[in-house]
């Protein structure tokens, strides 16, 4: 039972974690596959950085730029040019690099940042990155001395925490290991053990040639969960969004690019 506990915790803030990085930071505010309520929006904006520990902005910045610079020099984590094990390293490295410039106004970030209502999170301007980790860890210590239960506490942190492991995955794995559905002009790919364990985000190939659209799977036997939980987030009101009448009513460069045209079938 002690067991089964655990890991219900660990599955719930993991769900947490992953409902805010791939539904609101990834489809919602970076590509605008799918739209936040304003209630919704000022609370995610307002909540990112302590729960993920990633700042919505940053986190939307580099995400953007990874795709107008897809597996070339300029990629923010590309296992093309940074090798597949050095991705964890390089994304946090880059991902600071984006906050730095986007506090300096550097238009080598606000280029793809422009149409974002929202700043970096006071915290990261103040250099106070570290207080979500902290908050989170003290959260895990309660519960680790208020009911004699290290598993209990670890569950909850890793869980809660689990964005580096994630992002590793999808951005060496999905780039790297896998088959592709498109003719993309980068090294995408689909890689269904990533996407069953991150919310449908190992179907890079498909997400790659058509960004704009809330469902990663294209074929029948591809599962993107991710996208049941955009489904039950939209029956209780927090985010909307359109079913296409086909893939290619998808099939234009975004609003926030204009100038980088889509790739080829």
């Amino acid at each position: 039972m002690y067991e089964l506990l655990c890991l219900a915790v660990f599955i719930g803030a993991y769900l947490l974690n992953i409902c805010y990085i791939s539904v609101f930071y990834h489809r919602g505010l970076t590509h605008q596959a799918l739209t936040l309520s304003p209630k919704a929006k000022r609370f995610v904006v307002a909540t990112g950085a302590w729960v993920t520990g990633l700042d919505p902005k940053g986190w939307c910045t580099m995400h953007r730029l990874h795709h107008r610079y897809s597996d070339t020099p300029k990629d923010p984590h590309s296992p093309v040019h940074k090798g597949f094990f050095m991705i964890a390293y390089e994304q946090l490295q880059s991902y600071k690099r984006v906050l730095k410039g986007l506090i300096k106004n550097d238009k080598t970030y606000t280029s793809v940042a422009g149409d974002f209502d929202f700043d970096v999170s006071w915290m990261n301007k103040k250099n106070y990155w570290y207080l979500p980790y902290l908050l989170h860890l003290a959260i895990s210590a309660v519960l680790v001395f208020a009911f004699d239960a290290w598993l209990l506490g670890a569950a909850y942190y890793l869980g809660i925490m689990s964005h580096p492991i994630q992002g590793w995955m999808v951005n060496s794995m999905g780039h790297a290991l896998g088959y592709r559905n498109f003719n993309t002009t980068d090294n995408s790919k689909n890689n269904s053990i990533v996407a069953w364990l991150v919310a449908g985000e190992g179907y890079q190939n498909n997400h790659h040639r058509y960004p704009r659209a809330v469902k990663f799977s294209m074929r029948w036997w591809e599962v993107d969960w991710g996208y049941a939980m955009c489904w039950v987030l939209a029956g209780v009101g927090v985010v909307s969004f359109e079913q296409p009448s086909s893939l290619r009513a998808l099939d234009r460069p975004e609003p926030w690019d204009l100038g980088i045209q889509s790739p080829t079938v």
